[in-house]
């Protein structure tokens, strides 16, 4: 990513055009071979990294703070009072306020750090002392589909790049073979669509690759001619084509990325069988994910996320992984909160923790920032008898890796787990946080649109130093 402003750079299909003659041309066909120099993004950092990629696991619906990682025995001490009487009630997104609901599990200290974890993640309290719990986050949205937009792009309007597309820009794919962002579908794709892991104003070619956990993992790039030379000289003609009419209209981002995702998905045909075939993974391993739960959600997201460690293996910068379906709701408990989050827990649970132990064994947790947390948090009170209703005021996210400092909590909400009194995080932070723990200044990683250099952050964002070792 350019220090400073991002300069308008020479497409690669103008160099080729420019340097058709003398020796540069074939100079430039071996180094356009790496799709890092092919690439409108440089590939360098502002300062030395301590994160190369970013494993997102996005909890879909706004899992509850105050039953998952931040206990309030306020909430048992008054449970079924009027809520009104103990601290104002904000206006929630249905206006059913009921009582104040105690949490229906317990929470234990795991770990050297001690750090309380609800009975809903019994296998992730037992990484804890590698997590850095936040617990001050808000939002400034209430309603689901505003809020996957600020969560995921920083700007509650449609049409902003995700921070997948902002961090396969700015740094590039270290894979020449995969995508450098990578959206994983377990079976829930959140209110606001693919619009989530779109790239905006970037070139389009930086936008997630949807993948799933199963099968070719993505639709179409299955090879359909029996001769790789007929397939050659289709990709050939398309590239003819395309050139004229780059000639004809000019250069136009849609068939700069046409091209260089035909390029792409041929290079794909070759690395996505292997990649989606687990066969070379031990039982132990699969056994750690869950691939042999009994819940049918579990075996979905721990393939899941052993198809996301072997992305950051093979050099994927981000990789986003969306809930499984659980035959229920997500994690947005209007109702049932007791039935659904025990099933969406118990989805996630044994796998996001095979992820964390299975990096750490690896040597990759180093070198992976990963990042759990949804687009808001529940109320402590009821909404009607059994549910919880949307709360932007606190909620709770976790990172781990990449150099962050585990075994720590950083900020605190109120006596209830209903508003944020301690170290305000705003999901601002948490880009600009991201962003410094893979080598970038978020102040400086702009892009020039619509008369203004844009970034993730927005004027916005302060880098979180405190969980940073």
């Amino acid at each position: 990513m350019h220090c400073g402003k991002f300069r308008q750079q020479y497409t690669r299909r103008e160099i080729l055009k420019q340097c058709a003659n003398g020796f540069g041309a074939a100079a430039l066909t071996a180094l356009l071979q790496d799709r890092a120099f092919a690439s409108e993004s440089t590939g360098k950092t502002h300062f030395p990294p301590q994160a190369k990629n970013v494993i997102f696991l996005y909890m879909d619906g706004g899992p509850s703070q105050v039953d998952t990682f931040d206990p309030k025995p306020m909430l048992s001490k008054f449970n079924g009072k009027s809520p009104g009487d103990f601290f104002k009630v904000e206006a929630t997104q249905f206006d059913n306020v009921g009582k104040v609901l105690e949490s229906p599990w317990k929470f234990k200290p795991y770990g050297e750090s001690g750090i309380p974890v609800s009975d809903l993640f019994p296998q992730i309290g037992s990484c804890i002392d590698d997590m850095a719990v936040i617990r001050s986050v808000v939002s400034q949205f209430p309603e689901h589909t505003f809020a996957n937009y600020f969560l995921h792009t920083g700007s509650g309007l449609q049409g902003r790049p995700s921070m997948g597309a902002w961090v396969n820009y700015g740094l590039g794919s270290e894979c020449q073979d995969l995508p450098g962002f990578v959206v994983i579908n377990g079976g829930l794709i959140p209110p606001g669509g693919l619009d989530c892991f779109n790239s905006g104003f970037l070139p389009a070619s930086f936008q997630g690759s949807i993948f799933k956990p199963g099968g070719s993992g993505i639709a179409n790039v299955e090879r359909q001619e029996k001769s790789g030379q007929t397939q050659i000289q289709k990709l050939k003609l398309m590239q003819q084509l395309d050139l004229l009419k780059q000639q004809q209209t000019g250069v136009h981002d849609e068939i700069e990325s046409a091209i260089s995702n035909y390029e792409l998905a041929y290079k794909m045909q070759m690395a996505i069988p292997d990649l989606m075939t687990f066969n070379s993974e031990s039982k132990a391993t699969l056994d750690l994910y869950g691939f042999n739960a009994e819940y049918a959600p579990t075996r979905t997201y721990g393939a899941e996320c052993l198809l996301a460690r072997r992305l950051v293996e093979r050099g994927v910068r981000f990789v986003e992984l969306t809930c499984p379906n659980v035959k229920g709701d997500r994690w947005d408990q209007h109702s049932n909160l007791k039935r659904d989050h025990e099933n969406n827990a118990r989805a996630v649970d044994q796998p996001i923790a095979g992820l964390l132990k299975d990096l750490k064994q690896r040597g990759l947790l180093e070198s992976t920032l990963v990042i759990w947390g949804g687009e808001f948090g529940r109320t402590p009170f009821a909404q009607g008898k059994n549910g919880r209703d949307h709360n932007p005021f606190g909620f709770t996210m976790w990172m781990a890796g990449g150099g962050i400092k585990g075994g720590m909590t950083y900020g605190a909400t109120d006596d209830w787990g209903y508003k944020v009194v301690e170290n305000r995080v705003e999901i601002h932070d948490i880009h600009a946080t991201m962003l410094h723990l893979l080598g970038l200044e978020h102040t400086r990683s702009t892009f020039r649109f619509g008369g203004r250099d844009m970034r993730l952050t927005d004027v916005h964002g302060h880098v979180i130093h405190d969980i940073i070792a």
